[in-house]
């Protein structure tokens, strides 16, 4: 079983909700029990009463706790009806509990403890009960037990008065307890809902994602190939007819076929390489979508005119003209693409990590010059006891991206139990004039 702090935010929630659910049911069967044994009038009710009594409450809480998780798991996945052998049980130790409270108060002085008792024996199976039906449902089979108490509680000898108060507080405490587990099962249910929601996201934006790539293939590849088509036809007729122009038809096809792998490589590329401009707005983007408040902050110049001429992607394009340079600063003399490219991998393998194992609600990313050095920072908490964030297989792929262009990193604990990540990049080393 998992630790606390080996949980991620949604399973905390739906542990909680769960063991808050038990313990009401639970702290009920206990105060029953406590009552039917240790009331100083047990001598004027039946030896045989007495023990069955207390033995029925401990059944009545067994079959309510085991209806209870049947219907929290039914009540998340709607649609699920439970069979009857899952409710007739539960129902019968409530109604037999209820009854052994109802006969030891004709029995035995218990006016005054004969409410709370009674709602006590009723709570185990109502408590799954609630979840079962629509509000509707219970609201009607609430009236139909004020009814059948009604006629019940006068037998135990109490007047019209007093039966009323005990039906009324009996109707308030198992009517608080539907409210309060339904309520908090209906947020559970929210929040799993937002966690598929959330999921739903990203799948769409992978799926956009390759549907851009394929996109972008096919306007590449599709033009290119009906011309590489028409001409090869062409060239087939010329060559029937031994016609010198054939030639060089066949030298166009050659170009267009060159010109296209060309193409079809600079797509590719602008897939697999990583440029930090791109990356940082990617990582702000993908970590406010999973609700972690990320900031990023950036005192360093990026060369744009060195990216656009090394092919880095559209996408940098892109988010050049949607104004992101605002949050960057102005275009100039700046990083070169070889730093860029291995700071943009360092910032798309942390936020990552960050993502994947950890449960982080803050994470800061910093990118400043220090004398002729790079440094890159990405900090976040939330770091799971068992070093979920610690050195991996992907951090030491950044050491060997790093370490190429002269660089190191660092990975580790921060300040105030989170977990920092260090990146440093000489100048010098990259050849950037100074």
């Amino acid at each position: 079983m998992k630790s606390w702090s080996g949980r991620s935010g949604l399973a905390k929630v739906d542990l909680y909700t769960r063991v808050t659910a038990y313990m009401l049911m639970w702290s009920a069967v206990l105060v029953l029990g406590m009552l039917l044994l240790v009331r100083p009038v047990r001598h004027e009710a039946p030896l045989l009463l007495v023990v069955a009594a207390p033995l029925l409450a401990l059944a009545n809480g067994v079959l309510g706790h085991r209806l209870l998780r049947r219907a929290m798991d039914a009540y998340l996945k709607p649609g699920t009806v439970l069979p009857p052998r899952e409710v007739l049980p539960a129902a019968a130790a409530g109604a037999a509990t209820a009854g052994a409270v109802l006969l030891e108060a004709a029995t035995a002085d218990l006016a005054e403890l004969l409410p709370g008792m009674l709602g006590a024996a009723l709570v185990p199976f109502l408590a799954g009960h609630c979840l079962m039906h629509r509000v509707r449902t219970v609201a009607l089979h609430q009236a139909l037990l004020a009814g059948a108490l009604l006629v019940l509680v006068p037998l135990t000898g109490q007047d019209t008065g007093q039966s009323i108060v005990t039906v009324l507080i009996v109707l308030f405490v198992t009517g608080w307890l539907a409210v309060t587990v339904r309520l908090s099962l209906w947020v559970l249910g929210v929040v799993f809902e937002l966690r598929e929601a959330r999921d739903v996201q990203a799948r769409l934006a992978v799926a956009e994602e390759r549907l851009r790539f394929g996109r972008d293939l096919h306007d590449i590849l599709g033009r290119n190939l009906s011309v590489i088509a028409l001409k090869s036809e062409l060239a087939v007729r010329l060559a029937r007819r031994e016609r010198p122009e054939a030639v060089d038809q066949m030298i166009e096809v050659q170009r267009i076929a060159q010109e296209s792998q060309r193409e079809v490589r600079e797509v590719v590329r602008g897939y697999r390489e990583a440029d930090l401009r791109v990356e940082l707005e990617g990582a702000r983007g993908v970590l406010d979508a999973a609700g972690i408040d990320c900031s990023v902050e950036s005192a360093i110049d990026f060369d744009v005119e060195s990216a656009f001429d090394s092919g880095v992607d559209s996408a940098f394009h892109s988010g050049v003209e949607s104004g992101v340079d605002s949050a960057f600063g102005p275009p100039g003399t700046g990083l070169p693409y070889e730093i860029r490219s291995a700071l943009g991998w360092v910032v798309r393998e942390t936020t990552t990590n960050v993502l994947r194992h950890g449960d982080a609600r803050r994470c800061a990313i910093a990118v400043r010059q220090e004398e002729d050095t790079v440094l890159l920072t990405v900090e976040n908490d939330g770091v799971r006891g068992d070093g979920g964030s610690g050195v991996g297989t992907g951090l030491l792929g950044l050491r060997e991206r790093l370490a190429a262009v002269g660089g190191t990193l660092e990975a580790g604990p921060g300040d105030g139990g989170t977990f920092l990540v260090t990146a440093r990049v000489p100048l010098a080393r990259a050849g950037v004039r100074r």
